[in-house]
């Protein structure tokens, strides 16, 4: 016994995506052919005899599913599928193309315009009806595609929720950018190429006597390298001075700077679930002399900027911290006199890509420096972070961390 080509059972592929149809054809009698197929296999149908009112139709009811005549006075059925895509819908809605045509440069001309499928007239009822179920294949996979992205958008906007929130975190790690010692003033800057990063730069001054100054470059980028940067924060802290590990019991005088790389070094490298490792450039600061001691681990090379306006690099490189247990570190010895400054910095700054090719370098961060020696504190940091933005590529994000820190010393006499 042969199947019903007019079986509503033959159309269940479609009942839950396709209901509304749309039919539009000039010719009364095909019309009405058309619409007594989709009624009798329980689809709900409208009707119109002309492009222009089918797009009316358009408007109020959105359809499923448009089977349109190619040929019609007025706006043929090719412009009709190209209005019918530009309108605004939740869903997307299948278009067929009922044409006499079957020449491949007027179908390849109907999918241009947007149209889906086509049939060939005159239209039977069993392919029709195979048209239809196809049609509702792709609607189901775009619904259950659209409810994918759906979830992946929530599931997105909750993560993106928690990275601006850790965000705010992270910048509670550096909450002041500036700091006057007396003697010495403090400025620290922080752009993290994404929500979170894991650059950091910080400073304390457990007495009035000196000053400690850091800044930390955690390997990798993103959340792991956030978590690792809040690790290292909380040994290098100027609220609890007891969990400091660059101070003495009582939190009264700086560890000497080689002590504090090989202590934190001995703890990261100790804990195996830890995979990630820094580079550090770490300084203290005697306010009354003037005389830096210095540990340099795989960090850039400080910059030392002279009143005079004299640049030079300073340390040659060093072992990072948590790569190899009981690595140990050299100290660094040198002195600034009044008006001198020392920058310490990521390599965010000197691998940053040029527009015109290749990298920033050292070269050409004193380049910035030397254009940015007008100004003091955060000033001079804004002032250099802008000019590394006009000349690296633009339109797009730096794709590391930049942080810096900047301590400028004006003497014993600037002491209060």
């Amino acid at each position: 016994m042969h199947p019903d080509p007019l079986d509503i059972r033959a159309a269940a592929p479609s009942a839950d995506v396709l209901r509304r149809v749309l039919v539009v054809d000039d010719s009364p009698a095909q019309l009405k052919i058309l619409v007594a197929m989709m009624r009798h296999w329980g689809f709900e149908v409208w009707q119109a005899d002309n492009a222009s009112d089918a797009l009316e139709l358009c408007h109020r009811i959105a359809p499923d599913a448009v089977l349109s005549d190619w040929m019609m006075p007025g706006m043929d059925g090719l412009e009709f599928c190209r209005r019918f895509r530009a309108l605004d819908r939740d869903n997307y809605g299948y278009f067929i193309l009922l044409t006499s045509k079957n020449e491949k440069g007027a179908i390849a001309r109907g999918l241009d315009a947007g149209a889906d499928d086509f049939l060939t007239k005159p239209v039977h009822a069993d392919e029709l009806r195979a048209r239809i179920n196809a049609g509702a294949r792709i609607l189901t996979m775009e619904r259950q595609l659209g409810d994918t992205l759906g979830r992946l958008q929530s599931a997105y906007d909750a993560i993106d929720r928690d990275l601006r929130q850790a965000r705010h975190i992270q910048q509670a790690l550096v909450p002041v950018r500036s700091r006057d010692f007396g003697a010495a003033r403090v400025s620290l800057l922080l752009k993290p190429c994404g929500h979170v990063g894991g650059d950091l730069v910080g400073m304390f001054g457990p007495n009035g006597g000196s000053v400690g100054v850091y800044g930390f470059d955690v390997s990798g980028h993103g959340i792991t390298s956030a978590l690792m940067t809040a690790r290292v924060a909380g040994h290098l802290g100027n609220d609890f001075p007891a969990l400091n590990i660059a101070l003495t019991p009582g939190g009264t005088a700086l560890r000497p700077p080689e002590d504090v790389a090989r202590q934190l070094n001995d703890r990261l490298a100790a804990d195996p679930g830890v995979l990630e490792y820094l580079t550090m450039a770490y300084l203290t600061l005697e306010l009354a002399s003037g005389r830096i001691g210095l540990v340099q681990a795989g960090h850039p090379p400080p910059l030392l900027i002279r009143a005079d306006g004299g640049l030079s690099f300073v340390g040659t490189g060093g072992l990072p911290i948590g790569l190899i247990g009981g690595a140990r570190y050299d100290r660094i010895g040198l002195s600034l006199k009044p008006g001198d400054r020392i920058l310490l910095y990521s390599d965010g700054l000197t691998e940053a890509e040029l527009t015109t090719g290749g990298l920033l370098d050292q070269s050409g961060l004193a380049s910035l420096v030397a254009q940015c020696r007008g100004s003091e504190g955060t000033e001079f940091l804004d002032d250099l972070y802008w000019r590394l933005s006009q000349v690296t590529r633009r339109g797009t994000r730096l794709a590391d961390d930049v942080s810096a820190a900047l301590v400028e010393y004006a003497g014993p006499e600037g002491s209060a």
